[in-house]
Parts: C-alpha cells; sequence; structure tokens
C-alpha cells in the first residue's frame, strides 16, 4: 500500500507538472515563438493562455516594447579631420517575432552593435559644422540606414539621436572665437545701419531748413533753451547778424 500510494503521489506531481508545462500565460506586449520538433510554428501566439505541449514544443518569448539602447561614446573624424566623441541613442521594437528568432541570435546585441559602426560611418561623411548645425538631417540618416539593415531580423528602429558631441579643448575655442566674431560682425551691422538711417534723416532735415531761414533761428533758439535748462551756469553765445536782422529789421523800417 505504501508502494502505491507514493507512486500513485509521483504520478499526480508529474501531472501537474506537465500542465504547468504545457499552460503559459503571456502579457500583452509579449508573443511566443513556438518551435514543433526543432520547426518554427508559422505565427507566434499570444498574448493570454498559450498551450506548449511540451516536450515536444519548446516556446521562446519576445517582447513587443520599444527598446531604448544607449549607444556608448564612439570616436569619429569627420570629414574634415576633426576628432570627437560622440554617443547617441537608438529607439526599436520587435515587428515580427519569428525573424527576432529564427534571423539573428540576439536581436539587441546585433542592433547595437550595428548603430556603432553605422554612427562611425555616417559622421565620418559629414562636415563638423554639419554635425552642430544640421543634426536633424544626420539623425534622420542614421534612422534609415540602420532601419534598412534590421528589417531582415524583423526589428523596426523608430527613431535615432545624437545626444552629445564631445570636441577637444583646441577647437572649443575656436568655435568661441567664431561665435564672438559673428556676434561683433551683427552688433557692427546694426550699428552701421543706425547710422545710415540718422544720416538719411540728418540731410532730410538739412533740406526742409535749408528752405526757410527762420527755421534754422527757431533750430538755434531751442538749442539754447535745451542748453540753459541742463546747465545752471552762465553761457555765453554769439548771436548770428542774420539773426538780429531778422529780429530788428522791422523795428527800424517803422
Amino acid at each position: 500500500m505504501g508502494f502505491i500510494g507514493s507512486g500513485l503521489g509521483l504520478a499526480v506531481f508529474f501531472g501537474l507538472f506537465i500542465v504547468f508545462k504545457w499552460i503559459n500565460i503571456l502579457n500583452e506586449y509579449e508573443r511566443g515563438v513556438i518551435f514543433r520538433l526543432g520547426r518554427v510554428l508559422d505565427e507566434a501566439k499570444g498574448p493570454g493562455f498559450v498551450f506548449v505541449f511540451w516536450p515536444l514544443d519548446r516556446m521562446v518569448k519576445i517582447s513587443l516594447r520599444t527598446v531604448v539602447h544607449d549607444i556608448p561614446p564612439q570616436d569619429v573624424i569627420t570629414r574634415d579631420n576633426v576628432s570627437v566623441k560622440v554617443n547617441a541613442v537608438v529607439y526599436f521594437r520587435v515587428m515580427n517575432p519569428v525573424k527576432s528568432v529564427i534571423e539573428v541570435e540576439n536581436y539587441v546585441y546585433a542592433t547595437s552593435q550595428l548603430a556603432q559602426t553605422t554612427l562611425r560611418a555616417v559622421l565620418g561623411e559629414v562636415e563638423l559644422d554639419d554635425l552642430l548645425s544640421k543634426r536633424e538631417d544626420v539623425n534622420v540618416r542614421l534612422q534609415e540606414i540602420i532601419d534598412q539593415h534590421s528589417d531582415p531580423w524583423g526589428v523596426k528602429v523608430s527613431m535615432v539621436e545624437v545626444k552629445h558631441v564631445d570636441l577637444p579643448p583646441d577647437m572649443q575655442r575656436a568655435i568661441a572665437k567664431q561665435a564672438e566674431a559673428e556676434r561683433e560682425k551683427r552688433a557692427k551691422i546694426i550699428h552701421a545701419g543706425g547710422e545710415l538711417e540718422a544720416s538719411k534723416k540728418l540731410a532730410e532735415a538739412a533740406e526742409v531748413m535749408s528752405k526757410n531761414s527762420v527755421t534754422i533761428q527757431l533750430r538755434y533758439l531751442q538749442t539754447l533753451t535745451e542748453i540753459s535748462t541742463e546747465n545752471a551756469s552762465t553761457i555765453v553765445f554769439p548771436v548770428p547778424i542774420s539773426m538780429l536782422e531778422a529780429l530788428f529789421g522791422n523795428k527800424k523800417d517803422s
């Protein structure tokens, strides 16, 4: 009886073990690639309950969530022979779980290595100014190339972003001097434009005042009034004879 009881318990345990191996629960973001006697089934299974008839079947779980992978800093020599360190981040996800299992051994590692080599190759074809000022164009080109090469693995690269460009100290100083010179250039252009506009207005005012001598005299008196207001000291100034004649000419005539 003891032997029969132990054998029954062992059979129950083995039966429960088999049931738990057969029944699998996959989350919404997971898919299961099932191999039956070494051959993969046509489509991935899941989410929810998935029956795997072990030991004939074997299942590989694949996550469909977007992977955010940081590309370590890469030593890059740009087209104009400037040595820089560049790091980036790549966003990708599995679109075809079956291909991601049977076409490549480790799709995350493969995509990472592909992103590193592509980053060095693409940035080696651009100049430093384009890398700094046209980063969006560089990101789009990186994304297109990496996505094209990872498509046979069932992986979709949605975005690549260059995070940081580490410049040599001498190049940083050169760029700072260039930026300062550009600011001085803009300041001089603005100042020259103001001087030109002021000279035009002065020329117009001189032309108007030259047509009427009384206007010149009034402007002269106005200037004297402004000087006397700003300074409390006594001011001695010459009076043009033409102004005196204009003021007292009528009195002599009378």
